[in-house]
């Protein structure tokens, strides 16, 4: 977010190895959260709609067993607040800090948020996506073998990020 072009890491890309904060200010690195099994990063912003769309039903993954991380672009407090509002205080967050330039979500390539990455624990991206796009949540449903949308649930087929 500030080099010049790059593109998003995809499948079959190796993810960075960055730093990261925990809401209480601990420093991470990202290989830290892939390294005991798959992991979801799913980077936001909380001003964002598209991801206020998008993270509740990420939570349902994390609720049925997957390991989900969500990676903040706001500051801790910012962040409790999202979790609170959207009714997910038990989903793991974490602090792309914006004081030290997004080096993640740089790292990553990101362009727009939500961006959401499975890493396997060899650091291999096997399954990405931009924006909310309900094929490809779909298909990380399967993948996961976690129902991420119930019957009743209002859900477009896209919506850009």
């Amino acid at each position: 977010m500030g080099r010049g072009y790059q593109r998003t890491l995809q499948s079959k890309d190796r993810a960075p190895d960055q730093p990261l904060f925990t809401l209480a200010g601990e420093p991470l690195r990202t290989p830290d959260l892939w390294r005991d099994g798959p992991v979801l990063l799913a980077f936001y912003k909380a001003s964002c709609p598209t991801c206020q769309l998008t993270l509740p039903f990420l939570d349902r993954l994390r609720a049925g067993g997957a390991r989900v991380f969500a990676i903040a672009q706001d500051n801790p407090s910012t962040a409790r607040a999202f979790n609170s509002e959207f009714d997910m205080p038990d989903m793991p967050t974490l602090i792309d800090p914006a004081a030290a330039g997004y080096p993640a979500s740089d790292a990553f390539g990101l362009t727009h948020v939500p961006s959401m990455f499975l890493v396997q624990p060899d650091g291999v991206i096997s399954w990405d996506s931009v924006g909310f796009v309900r094929i490809d949540l779909e298909d990380l449903s399967r993948r996961l073998d976690i129902p991420i949308f119930h019957n009743g649930d209002i859900v477009p087929a896209a919506k850009a990020g």
